[in-house]
């Protein structure tokens, strides 16, 4: 509840669309509110005191709120899975540090000090690449940044695929990207590829490019539809994007599929999201042994 009376205008006016942004208490002072209507809305939820000096409106998102309390703003893995990107797993609270930054906090108690054995949180020390002012979270840029850093080199190119196919990252700021990051990263740069439309399917692409293979993707069957990879121009391999089964319609679908494509000529071979992720060498192992069995006849 904002309040009622000129200061609760003047609040409700301050709040209206805050949720991505904090207000320091001078701004707050300088929109109409006194000390006593400041303490009012935090007293009444309408405000969250989230640290010295930072204030949220209610409606802020709980990971935003946890951010900034700590003393950063919301970054990597956990700001570009809230967006949809794909990132391979996170427990953790993702958060930016300004490299000058001091008197970090528990993400759940502005007045405890930040203990990082007890708190599911990663820290990155860095300068941006992008500053966003009073934003509550990174750029997208340097999210993606933070990510290549942050998870292993098969998911970080699977990450800034789906970043590119959707749109929330271009090719030139890949390439700002990792002009700013260590050298040894460049060689990820070269395996990006916005046609990947899941991060299992990027997972596959690699492994069969480690295999020599020749590589299609989203390939387009008339009658049948699009697969994901068709490999050496014969193996059509289709990719779980879900980590669980999906249901008995679709997968009568699916085998309708395979057996479009084998009279085609095509073999068809699938795998689900979590035996690419998380079992990749039995999903290397089966497409060197059924390509190797091709190569021989």
């Amino acid at each position: 509840m904002v309040g009622s009376g000129r200061h609760g205008a003047a609040l409700g006016a301050t709040l209206a669309g805050m949720t991505t942004d904090y207000l320091t208490r001078a701004e707050l002072r300088r929109s109409g509110l006194t000390r006593r209507s400041i303490q009012d809305a935090v007293r009444s939820g309408a405000l969250i005191h989230v640290r010295r000096d930072r204030y949220l409106t209610v409606e802020a998102d709980d990971m935003y709120v946890r951010a900034v309390r700590v003393g950063g703003r919301l970054t990597c893995l956990s700001l570009l899975g809230a967006l949809g990107v794909f990132v391979l797993e996170n427990r953790a609270l993702h958060v930016h540090i300004d490299p000058r930054g001091s008197r970090l906090r528990d993400p759940a108690d502005r007045r405890r000090r930040l203990r990082l054995a007890a708190a599911e949180i990663s820290l990155h020390w860095s300068a941006l690449l992008e500053p966003v002012g009073q934003a509550c979270t990174v750029s997208v840029v340097d999210a993606a940044a933070h990510a290549i850093r942050c998870q292993p080199p098969r998911a970080a190119v699977a990450t800034l695929d789906s970043l590119l196919n959707r749109g929330l990252l271009t090719r030139f700021d890949l390439r700002r990207i990792f002009a700013a990051l260590p050298a040894r990263f460049a060689v990820l740069e070269h395996l990006v590829d916005p046609r990947a439309e899941s991060g299992p399917e990027t997972f596959v692409r690699l492994l069969a490019r480690s295999l020599g293979c020749e590589i299609a993707l989203q390939v387009r069957f008339d009658g049948i539809g699009r697969v994901d990879l068709v490999l050496d121009g014969w193996l059509v391999v289709e990719c779980d994007s879900k980590e669980f089964h999906s249901d008995w319609a679709q997968q009568a679908r699916d085998r309708e599929r395979d057996a479009a494509l084998a009279a085609l000529g095509y073999t068809s071979l699938r795998f689900t999201a979590a035996m690419i992720m998380y079992r990749p060498d039995d999903v290397l192992a089966a497409l060197r042994g059924l390509l190797a069995a091709h190569r021989t006849h």
